[in-house]
């Protein structure tokens, strides 16, 4: 067993969200930790580490949200606080694209469209393929670039997109995302 918690960060914190990550988490037997969920996010850093390490399984999914909060906001302050812990392992981020009024970006590794077709390119809020190559736009995605992350997935709305990631249809786009870190990691989701 791991002794180090392995984490993977998404950057969404609404309820649609909250509930797909949940479902997800439960058909791939990993831990949801719906405390750091919210719009946005309202745990310390040093809280929500705590509670990670307490998890219940050696994977964590954990979820931030800054709610539109321009430059750094509250989610991406304590995302960052996770990330530089020693005492974890990220195995990468999903981040997920919004109608950002600031403007700010991040690159992705790779993008997963609402049809579930991996891309080069980002997708917007909606899922679809952007015509930029390699990064999306989003509010709680910005710090994704200066922390040394294994992976960046980009993906649409969380349980959203045009109906295509709900948690009646089994969250698909959600579940790839989770499975393609999981795949990169070597662990067999």
């Amino acid at each position: 067993m791991n002794l180090k918690k392995q984490v993977i960060l998404i950057t969404d914190g609404d309820d649609s969200a909250r509930a797909a990550v949940k479902h997800v988490a439960d058909s791939l037997d990993l831990h949801f930790l719906a405390e750091s969920s919210g719009n946005p996010s309202k745990i310390s850093g040093s809280e929500l580490i705590k509670l990670i390490q307490k998890a219940k399984k050696d994977i964590v999914l954990v979820m931030f949200d800054d709610c539109g909060f321009p430059d750094e906001g509250p989610g991406e302050h304590v995302l960052t606080q996770v990330v530089i812990s020693p005492h974890l392992e990220i195995l990468g981020a999903i981040a997920v694209a919004s109608e950002s009024f600031s403007h700010e970006w991040t690159r992705v590794d790779v993008s997963i469209d609402r049809n579930g077709t991996i891309t080069e390119y980002g997708v917007d809020k909606g899922g679809i393929i952007d015509t930029e190559k390699g990064r999306i736009r989003g509010d709680t995605v910005s710090v994704l670039d200066q922390l040394a992350l294994p992976i960046i997935v980009g993906i649409g709305d969380i349980g959203k997109m045009g109906n295509r990631d709900s948690v009646e249809r089994g969250a698909p786009i959600t579940k790839l995302a989770v499975e393609l870190i999981l795949e990169r990691s070597k662990i067999n989701g």
